[in-house]
């Protein structure tokens, strides 16, 4: 009888929690949204299975020394979103964008859905129960620049703790666009307007092209430091596309590379999406550290003095 019930406890009927089992719903609904709807399945179907693997009570796969705990680091660290974008500057050509400078202006209206989602998020503060700080609205408020990797990176230096939310958020949002765009744009462009074949202005040059994001680097190094690691990724791998001289390594980061990073991203955000990543880590915490807290590794205490390092 005691093997039997050692073997009943070991169950994941027994362990399972309604936190856990809803979090894996969501996760099924993602893989339903990835493969049955085709919205942004690249990285969902990955977001999807890693929130299901997460929530397996007893397996631990999320937990110190499992797999998405390791996984969880190139996040954590800003590996993955920094690779990801080497990977999308190599894909992308800028020659149309160089031909007529004036596009620009349609990326830069990106940044009044960024505040708008900013304000937005802290306008929330009104209502009972909802408290983000500065940082929280800045990392939710990423979300509307409409850029995947971009909205990760972000969250993982300002607010980690919402990272699941706000990669799930964003991919969601961007998997809808193809639903809300086309009433958008009916509503305001003409039928033979809709019809206007766009054409490039004029050749770029090659020498045009190579320099662009080596300007685009200095600019960024001069102007907002800060964001150097995302758009000097971004600049190396347009940078290898375009000077011709690497064509192996600019498909590598076209292809394969930016294939694994995809895989392991969207499996390492699964641990974000526990229903209490850190309620675990918080029972039976006892020490006489002058200061500790708790992150999604466990419990960190200092007991030196003051001016020591953890």
């Amino acid at each position: 009888m005691e093997n039997i019930i050692s073997l009943w406890q070991s169950t994941g009927l027994y362990n399972f929690t309604g936190g856990q089992a809803f979090m894996m719903l969501v996760g099924f609904l993602l893989l339903y949204l990835a493969i049955s709807k085709g919205f942004e399945p690249l990285l969902l179907l990955p977001i999807g299975f890693g929130a299901i693997l997460s929530n397996i009570p007893v397996a631990g796969i999320a937990e110190e020394g499992g797999l998405l705990h390791y996984l969880y680091f190139g996040i954590k660290a800003g590996i993955f979103p920094l690779l990801i974008f080497m990977g999308v500057g190599a894909m992308t050509d800028f020659g149309p964008m160089l031909a007529n400078p004036k596009t620009l202006l349609l990326g830069a209206a990106a940044q009044f859905g960024i505040f708008a989602s900013l304000l937005g998020a802290l306008a929330l503060n009104i209502v009972p129960g909802l408290e983000f700080s500065l940082k929280d609205a800045a990392a939710i408020g990423i979300i509307g620049g409409a850029d995947g990797p971009t909205a990760i990176y972000v969250a993982s230096k300002l607010a980690p703790d919402l990272l699941g939310a706000i990669a799930v958020a964003a991919y969601s949002y961007m998997a809808l666009v193809p639903l809300i765009q086309p009433p958008i744009m009916r509503a305001l462009t003409t039928e033979d307007e809709r019809k206007i074949e766009m054409e490039q202005l004029r050749d770029v040059s090659k020498v045009e092209k190579v320099v662009f994001p080596l300007m685009l680097l200095v600019l960024s190094i001069l102007l907002l430091p800060s964001a150097t690691p995302l758009i000097g990724m971004f600049a190396l791998g347009n940078l290898m596309r375009e000077s011709g001289v690497v064509e192996r390594l600019s498909s590598t980061a076209q292809n394969e590379l930016i294939n694994i990073v995809t895989i392991f991203l969207g499996l390492s955000v699964g641990p974000n999406l526990a229903p209490n990543p850190f309620a675990s880590q918080n029972i039976g915490h006892s020490c006489s550290g002058r200061v500790c807290f708790c992150d999604r590794y466990g419990w960190r205490c200092h007991h030196g003095k003051d001016n020591e390092p953890f």
